[in-house]
C-alpha cells in the first residue's frame, strides 16, 4: 500500500493551500481532487464556484502580499460597496479595517485563482491528483506508529493509501468529512447534526451576464447588494463586476424554505401575489433585472447570459455553509479546513480568505508533527473574522424589509455624507439607532468570546 505523510481531500483554496504549506515544509504530500468541468477552464479542476469578491483586509487574512497575486486573476478594482434596501440605501467606501491593499477590494476570476494555488502547491512538491476522488477514510486509533493514529483512504479507482495526517478540505458539500468525523462522535451522534441542518444552510446561484457599457459603468467599481428584497435569513441578490462589461448576477437563499414560511410575502419586492411557491434562483434574478433596468433595457436581449463562462453555460449553483465552525479531531491526526469546517458564511458571501488561511495552517502543522495545535492556531489567525460574521449574521437573522430600511438609515446617519465609516468600524456613535446596533453587536461578540462560536468543540470527540 502506498504511504505518505500528509493526504489532503479536496483541491479548492483550503486544500491547495494546505498542500503547498505541507510540501514546502518537507512532508510527502498528496492531494486528491475529484475534479469538475467548467466552461472557463481546460480540463478538470476544483469546483471553482463563488461570487469571487475580495475585500482589502481579506488579503492579509490569507497571509499574502497582494502583489504576489497574478494580474490575470483580478477583474475589477473596487472603490465601494452599496447596500440597497426596499426604500433606503447606503454606500461604504472603506471596510474600516487595517489593510495593506490600497483599494476597497477587487473582484477576481475564481478558477484562475484556484489554478494559481494549485501551481504553488505543485511547485512546492505536492503530488496533485486531479480526477481522483476519495470514497472513504478509516482511522486506526490504535496504530503502533509513534506519531499516533494513521488513516486509510479508499480512492475512487479502488486503490488505497495510508497517511499519517489528513486534511479534510472537501468544501461545504463535505462528501468525506461528515462520515470521517462520525468515527469520533460517539453512539447516537453525528457531525451532520452540526454541519448540515437544512434550515441553516444556503444555496447560491449566479449568472454571468453582459451589460451595455453605459449601464456597466454605473457599478464597475463597486459591489452591489439588495437586502430585504427576498425572504429568508441572509437571503439577498447581488451584482459583482467582472472583466469587460460582464458581471456576475446572483443570490443567496436558504435551502428548504417554503412560501408558507414567509410571514409577509407582500413586503418583498421580488415576490408576486400570483406566486404559489418561492421563485427559483433564475427567476429571482430575472425579476431583479427587470425591476432595476427593465424600464430602459430588454433584459434578455440587452443583458444576455454569457454561456462560455462559469460552470455550465454561464450559470453556477453552489452551496454555502452558513453554520458556525467546528473544531477538528486533532487527537486523531485530522484537521478540517475551509468550507468543510464551516468557515464560509452566507453573510459575507463565501469565505475564500478564511479557507486559504485555515488550509495554510493545517498543512504547516501536519508537516511539522504539530497538528495537535491546529484548533488553537486557526482561532488565533481567523477567529476575529469568524466572530464578526457570526455576530452580524445573528443580529440580522430575523430582519424583514422594514428592518433593513431602518438599519440603512441608521448607518447613513452614522457616516454622514462622507461614506467613510466602514463595514466594521467601531466609531458608530450617532444617535439611539446607532447605539442599539452597536450594543447588539457587542452583546453577540461577548456571547461568542473565547471561541464560543465553535459549535462542536475538540473535547466532544471520542478517541
Amino acid at each position: 500500500m502506498e504511504r505518505v505523510d500528509v493526504a489532503i481531500v479536496g483541491g479548492g483554496p483550503a486544500g491547495s493551500s494546505a498542500a503547498e504549506r505541507a510540501a514546502a515544509h518537507g512532508a510527502e504530500t498528496v492531494l486528491f481532487e475529484q475534479g469538475v468541468p467548467r466552461e472557463d477552464r481546460d480540463g478538470l479542476g476544483p469546483d471553482s464556484t463563488d461570487a469571487a469578491g475580495m475585500l482589502d483586509y481579506w488579503i492579509d487574512i490569507m497571509d499574502f502580499d497582494y502583489r504576489e497575486i497574478p494580474d490575470e486573476v483580478v477583474h475589477q478594482e473596487l472603490e465601494a460597496t452599496e447596500f440597497i434596501g426596499p426604500n433606503s440605501a447606503v454606500e461604504m467606501t472603506t471596510t474600516g479595517m487595517e489593510a495593506s491593499y490600497p483599494k476597497f477590494g477587487y473582484t477576481f476570476h475564481r478558477a484562475r485563482m484556484d489554478d494559481w494555488l494549485h501551481e504553488r502547491a505543485d511547485d512546492a512538491g505536492a503530488d496533485l491528483r486531479v480526477g481522483t476522488g476519495v470514497k472513504s477514510l478509516e482511522t486506526d486509533l490504535r496504530s503502533s506508529n509513534p506519531k499516533g493514529p494513521t488513516h486509510t483512504l479508499t480512492l475512487s479507482d479502488g486503490d488505497q493509501l495510508e497517511a499519517q495526517y489528513v486534511v479534510l478540505a472537501d468544501g461545504p458539500q463535505r462528501r468525506i468529512t461528515l462520515e470521517a468525523l462520525d468515527q469520533f462522535t460517539g453512539p447516537g451522534r453525528s457531525v451532520s447534526d452540526h454541519l448540515s441542518p437544512p434550515e441553516a444552510n444556503h444555496i447560491a446561484y449566479q449568472e454571468y451576464r453582459e451589460f451595455p457599457p453605459e449601464l456597466f459603468a454605473e457599478f464597475e467599481d463597486r459591489l452591489t447588494f439588495w437586502w430585504g428584497y427576498m425572504p429568508g435569513e441572509t437571503a439577498y441578490p447581488w451584482i459583482f463586476p467582472n472583466d469587460g462589461t460582464v458581471a456576475r448576477v446572483g443570490l443567496t437563499m436558504p435551502i428548504g424554505m417554503e412560501l408558507s414560511d414567509v410571514d409577509n410575502p407582500g413586503g418583498y419586492k421580488l415576490l408576486r401575489p400570483s406566486d404559489d411557491q418561492l421563485p427559483s434562483g433564475s427567476e429571482y434574478i430575472r425579476r431583479l433585472l427587470e425591476q432595476e433596468y427593465g424600464d430602459e433595457y430588454d433584459v434578455e436581449e440587452d443583458i444576455p447570459i454569457i454561456e462560455d463562462r462559469g460552470k455550465s453555460k454561464g450559470t453556477e449553483t453552489y452551496p454555502i455553509s452558513s453554520t458556525r465552525p467546528i473544531d477538528s479531531p486533532v487527537g486523531a491526526n485530522i484537521a478540517v479546513a475551509g468550507g468543510a469546517m464551516g468557515t464560509t458564511s452566507a453573510f459575507h458571501e463565501g469565505g475564500y480568505h478564511v479557507a486559504v488561511r485555515s488550509g495554510k495552517i493545517a498543512g504547516r502543522l501536519a508537516a511539522t508533527d504539530s497538528i495537535e495545535n491546529y484548533n488553537d492556531v486557526w482561532k488565533h489567525a481567523i477567529g476575529d473574522e469568524i466572530l464578526r460574521n457570526v455576530a452580524f449574521a445573528d443580529i440580522v437573522a430575523d430582519y424583514g424589509p422594514d428592518d433593513w430600511d431602518r438599519a440603512f438609515d441608521v448607518v447613513s446617519d452614522m457616516q454622514g455624507d462622507s461614506g467613510e465609516n466602514g463595514l466594521f468600524d467601531r466609531r458608530y456613535t450617532a444617535g439611539i439607532g446607532a447605539t442599539k446596533i452597536l450594543a447588539a453587536y457587542k452583546k453577540k461578540k461577548y456571547q461568542y468570546r473565547n471561541g464560543g462560536y465553535v459549535q462542536l468543540s475538540e473535547d466532544e470527540y471520542f478517541y
